[in-house]
């Protein structure tokens, strides 16, 4: 005779305002567009994410100022996340490396801020001989500061967006709300061409910029380098708040 299964489900944890969400993500506060594959997307990820918008943190302060007197607001926004519901905690500017030690050391979670922070793994994956290069949105307003922080050699090769027609200008200098993505997807493939141009040693390449995921494949088609990006680090990092339970 079969048995029926149990109703019982044994005990339910609170303590959390939402669950089914452990990954938190802090936005800056900016009006362009967020095209699928954007980090401030919801629908470019394939699990649930956390957003909190800091409010003031535009990407012109935080990208052409240094973040200067923001570190408080992204504290609190970062407290405020985990006290939702998230269990780790990144945001969506490279930039913000400079926070990566204080936002941890205050949240007492996992935090990545930054997709530079991938750069010394990938670099021990490339053949003798080759080096990660970096393709930013500002190549003059990346310092040795936000390098340092994220464990990046100093004399890393950069190409920067900043003479491209769209994606600089949009995103940073928000001339409009409105985005050319052909044009921004040109400006980002341009800089990795002239990346591997100037330095032909540059085996992959680390996009800083968490907006560049949407154009990783053209520059991946342009250069025949492997690209690494915001996206492809978030994934691996939720891997491990939710491994897959093979069992």
């Amino acid at each position: 005779m079969t048995s029926l299964p149990s109703s019982r489900r044994g005990v339910a944890r609170g303590g959390k305002a939402l669950y089914g969400a452990p990954l938190g993500i802090l936005m800056l506060e900016a009006r362009f567009p967020r095209i699928h594959g954007d980090m401030g997307n919801g629908g470019t990820w394939p699990f649930p994410v956390l957003y909190r918008v800091v409010r003031g943190a535009s990407p012109e302060k935080v990208v052409l100022e240094g973040a200067r007197g923001l570190l408080p607001d992204f504290l609190e926004a970062a407290r405020e996340l985990v006290a939702q519901g998230a269990e780790a905690i990144t945001t969506n500017c490279g930039f913000l490396s400079l926070f990566q030690r204080e936002i941890a050391r205050e949240v007492g979670v996992p935090v990545a801020t930054s997709s530079l922070l991938q750069v010394p793994w990938v670099q021990a994956m490339l053949p003798p001989g080759q080096r990660v290069g970096l393709v930013t949105v500002s190549g003059g307003s990346l310092s040795p500061a936000h390098l340092e922080a994220a464990g990046v050699p100093l004399d890393i090769p950069v190409e920067g967006t900043e003479s491209g027609r769209e994606f600089f200008r949009v995103l940073i200098r928000a001339e409009k709300d409105d985005m050319d993505v052909d044009l921004a997807e040109r400006d980002v493939v341009e800089a990795a061409e002239r990346l591997v141009a100037r330095h032909p040693e540059v085996g992959a390449i680390v996009l800083e910029c968490t907006n560049m995921p949407p154009y990783a494949a053209a520059v991946r088609r342009a250069t025949g380098r492997p690209v690494f990006d915001i996206y492809a680090m978030i994934t691996y990092f939720h891997a491990g708040l939710r491994p897959r339970d093979f069992a």
